[in-house]
């Protein structure tokens, strides 16, 4: 094995409370030996962070948000950049992205991909970017013009929102595309060279979601001591389908008994709250925010079921295979949620979870009462799902194929 090992991890915005798995994934590349550099396109936004970014050692690099803001450093970075022989190999591509996407996105990130080669690239063997829209252009700039090999994860958004030629030509130039799901990984393959695409899941880290101890739930709605707890992680955005779940939770029967708790920031947030109470139930439903994982897996325990019903949103964008979900099974939680993306490869409908179709809020109501009213439904559900969580979905088995990807890329000459 080569003894380079830095790796450059480029990202849109870190730290994340909604991108967990990737903050798991770099403290265990960095237990697997790799000195690792975070390049983040933004700067945090979340006022609270998880305790795995605590851990984590990377430094933190920040380009520039806005070239307005940062003129001197795009253009010194520029000045600088010109002198590097692949920067005139590299202006070509630029240019020929810029015909056919003349956006301010486009020279944003060609002037972040200037600073990044221009004041990290020497401090990295290799470029590796979580998600395949921007932060992969910035990542596939700066490695072309510094002569660095790149690699890319790709999870959901940025392959359903792309156009086809831009993530053909990325997977042209790439070394490896490792991404979470079958379908994307399925479709990615119909562009890519053959063998460049690997489907590769995220995984949970099992030590932070122990298996719960406490006693299988026995509220069934029928009381108000017997109030069933529902609980949603997500961001209040379209494709996670929350105005659908409130207006399917307004058909429930007016003599059951349940609370639904929703957790998760977003630009939604607001209009899903009136919608709440615009239906009258805004008095059941608890809008707690963004929150740090500790107080998640809390709410997790407290709760009996899971409802996500992800869709398709209009501009095609959609989930992959939710880390919510998977954190939701490992405390032994019946999952209801919609049979899209990558969610069947974890939930089988009728085993350990039930699934609709995106929408179809009767369809939607029914289930929620049928898991709601029956416990010892909800619970063998719960348990079979667990068992499927610990025994496929551990980060300990998945993170060894990214480390022999990584290894691959720093053996061979760039």
């Amino acid at each position: 094995m080569s003894s380079k090992k830095r790796i450059a991890v480029v990202l849109k915005g870190y730290p994340r409370l909604s991108e967990t798995f990737i903050a798991q994934e770099i403290l265990e590349l960095e237990r697997a030996g790799f000195d690792i550099s975070i390049i983040s396109l933004r700067h945090p936004t979340d006022k609270h962070t998880h305790p795995v970014h605590a851990e984590i050692k990377a430094p933190k690099h920040y380009l520039p948000e806005y070239i307005y803001q940062e003129l001197f450093r795009v253009w010194w970075a520029k000045i600088n950049c010109t002198f590097k022989p692949g920067f005139w190999k590299t202006l070509p591509v630029f240019s020929k992205d810029f015909m056919r996407d003349p956006s301010a996105n486009r020279i944003r990130r060609w002037g972040q991909a200037m600073v990044m080669a221009h004041e990290y690239a020497n401090d990295c063997d290799h470029i590796y970017a979580h998600f395949l829209h921007t932060p992969c252009s910035v990542a596939r700039y700066a490695a072309l013009i510094s002569g660095k090999s790149f690699s890319i994860s790709a999870h959901a958004k940025d392959i359903w929102t792309s156009p086809e030629w831009e993530m053909r030509e990325k997977l042209e130039d790439c070394d490896w595309l490792v991404t979470c799901t079958e379908g994307g990984a399925d479709y990615l393959k119909t562009l890519a060279p053959q063998g460049r695409v690997h489907l590769v899941y995220h995984g949970l880290d099992l030590s932070r979601f122990p298996s719960p101890k406490k006693p299988p739930s026995k509220n069934d709605g029928s009381s108000k001591s017997k109030t069933v707890k529902i609980v949603t992680v997500g961001r209040a955005v379209a494709k996670k389908g929350i105005d659908s779940l409130l207006k399917a939770l307004a058909k429930l029967p007016d003599d059951l008994h349940w609370s639904w708790t929703h957790i998760g920031g977003g630009p939604l947030k607001g209009d899903l709250e009136a919608l709440a109470l615009k239906l009258g139930i805004n008095d059941k439903c608890d809008f707690k925010g963004a929150l740090p994982q500790s107080k998640v897996l809390e709410t997790y325990k407290k709760s009996d079921l899971f409802v996500l019903p992800s869709r398709i949103d209009e501009t095609g964008d959609r989930d992959g295979l939710p880390n919510v979900i998977v954190e939701a099974q490992s405390q032994q939680m019946a999952v209801i949620s919609t049979s899209i993306s990558g969610i069947p490869e974890l939930i089988q409908s009728g085993t350990n979870g039930i699934l609709n179709q995106p929408d179809k809020i009767d369809e939607l109501s029914h289930a929620i009462e049928k898991l709601a009213t029956d416990p010892k439904l909800r619970n063998k559900m719960g348990k079979l799902g667990e068992e499927k969580v610990r025994s496929h979905f551990s980060h300990k088995q998945t993170i060894g194929d990214i480390v022999a990807l990584l290894d691959k890329s720093l053996e061979e000459p760039n």
